[in-house]
């Protein structure tokens, strides 16, 4: 079902977000311009009428300190202390300078301006008359310098006072508008802020109420119909089927759901009877499994005596025999041949219970695998006249410990598939070489080989190469073998090319470790 593109809520949600960012954007340059707004009134606080107001009273402070010091200067009754209040005339003039600069350095609205320029200039009037009644006191007309002092000097400060203290009025009146204006902006910014927030609040209300109504209650509901389901329970309504978006899709994805279930439930039925009838089936497989366990048991045990009977007799025969050298050997030869069927029955006994899956172990026997080898290949000659094995040993005794019958069987199903899967009278090399770590042994023929892609699958059980299927075999030979050799701690080692051949190197260490308590005496129960 094609959703419309404004019904999807997809897109519905993507609306509501982006209006919820662009309303949080809005906001945040709502309050950046408040709080630019704020800052400027705040900066013309800080840095206009504090400073001005300081500038004034230090303004106010040192002249009416230089008035009295002015005083002091007339009243002094020596030298010295003459010189003391010079200094500290001086002193004030700096800092009455310092404050002027101060404040004229300030940027001033245009009636504070006037006002201190009348003031600069009545205090200019004020300090002529300080030098002139200097001149007089340095001239010894100390008495015309008191007179100046109490009138004209007198009358030229209060005229600068006065000014002075109307000035300060103005900017203090003048610095509490600047005040008023601020605490106005502030609580004019707090309450737009309130609003915007209330706005907001109000917009996220009603999107949270949009996707609770519109997508949170109806995904609730489809959960509880799937659940439902998942009880088994089919008879159940799905609501939300004709809705034009994912909703309506999930709806009737359910609806197909439930279809499929009412489906499955018809078909467990029949299922429970295929089931059934499979179940027999593998009844019958695990009685034809044991059948075939005991007639090999049985097989074993009835072949074991005849064998033993013609052993014993062939023994005989070599004791009373010795003057005849033909039936000597035949008597050997009769012995050999029972050797070699009875170690078969072994190799089928073992085969058998490995692939049934019983854990194997290990004897801790001395094994000459030299003459282990010899009596394989010549095993093999016998059976298979065709067969063109090959031996090469540097040394007549070499050894290992290990389990001689489970060697017995690895050796010979490698040497085995070497024969099977080479032309007829093709060579087989066997070889084998004392190492200062045990014993290397090499099997090398120049059959059909391994394909590249079947070469990392070789050891798995039941895995043909895809070369061999005119050959018969059960893909399992190797998979025990290798199982054998891993119980051995042996290494081993495979190279193939198609057509020309394979190499087994098997490098089988002088020692085999292990856990001795976990031995399973497999070959007592094989015999």
């Amino acid at each position: 079902m094609q959703i419309p593109r404004l019904t999807s809520i997809r897109t519905q949600l993507a609306l509501i977000f982006l209006s919820l960012f662009g309303m949080v954007i809005g906001l945040g340059l709502f309050s950046i311009s408040l709080l630019h707004n704020f800052n400027r009134l705040s900066d013309a606080v800080a840095e206009e009428w504090l400073p001005t107001t300081r500038a004034i009273g230090d303004l106010n402070n040192f002249t009416s300190d230089l008035r009295a010091v002015e005083g002091s200067y007339l009243l002094a009754s020596s030298p010295r202390e003459t010189d003391e209040i010079k200094k500290e005339m001086a002193r004030l003039a700096r800092l009455i300078e310092t404050s002027e600069d101060r404040f004229e350095n300030i940027h001033h609205d245009p009636a504070d301006a006037s006002l201190y320029s009348q003031w600069k200039a009545k205090w200019a009037r004020y300090q002529e008359s300080i030098s002139r009644q200097r001149n007089l006191v340095e001239t010894g007309q100390k008495a015309q310098a008191i007179a100046a002092y109490m009138n004209a000097s007198a009358d030229a400060y209060n005229t600068a006072s006065h000014i002075l203290d109307d000035l300060t009025e103005q900017v203090v009146d003048h610095a509490q508008i600047a005040k008023n204006r601020l605490a106005g902006g502030y609580n004019a910014s707090v309450v737009l802020i309130w609003l915007t927030l209330a706005l907001v609040a109000a917009i996220i209300g009603s999107a949270l109420f949009y996707i609770r109504r519109l997508i949170s209650l109806p995904l609730r509901q489809l959960t509880d119909c799937m659940h439902q389901l998942a009880r088994n329970d089919t008879d159940v309504n799905i609501p939300s089927v004709r809705w034009q978006n994912e909703i309506g899709e999930m709806a009737q994805a359910a609806v197909v759901f439930r279809n499929n279930a009412i489906d499955l439930m018809r078909s467990r039925s029949i299922l429970a009877s295929h089931a059934s009838i499979l179940e027999e089936r593998l009844s019958q497989e695990q009685m034809l499994v044991a059948n075939q366990r005991n007639f090999l048991a049985m097989a074993s045990h009835e072949f074991r005596t005849p064998l033993t009977i013609i052993d014993g007799h062939a023994r005989r025969i070599s004791k009373i025999a010795v003057r005849f050298q033909d039936i000597a050997e035949r008597s050997t030869k009769i012995r050999s041949a029972v050797l070699r069927m009875t170690r078969v029955i072994d190799n089928l006994l073992t085969s058998s219970r490995m692939m049934e899956g019983m854990p194997l172990n290990i004897a801790r026997n001395e094994v000459n695998v030299v003459r282990l080898l010899r009596e394989i290949s010549q095993l093999h000659r016998d059976m298979m006249p065709m067969a063109n094995i090959r031996e090469t040993y540097l040394n007549d005794d070499v050894f290992v410990q290990g389990d001689q019958t489970l060697l017995f069987y690895a050796f010979s199903n490698i040497i085995s598939n070497a024969i099977k899967y080479s032309p007829d009278g093709s060579v087989v090399k066997v070889e084998a070489r004392s190492i200062a770590a045990g014993v290397v042994v090499a099997i090398i023929d120049y059959g059909i080989g391994i394909p590249v892609e079947d070469q990392e699958h070789l050891f798995e059980r039941f895995h043909r190469g895809s070369n061999v299927k005119s050959i018969i075999g059960t893909g399992v030979g190797l998979s025990l073998a290798k199982m054998v050799f891993d119980l051995h701690g042996a290494k081993v080692e495979v190279e193939s090319e198609l057509g020309k051949g394979s190499s087994f190197w098997i490098q089988i260490p002088g020692a085999v470790t292990g856990d001795s308590g976990k031995r399973i005496e497999l070959l007592s129960k094989l015999r």
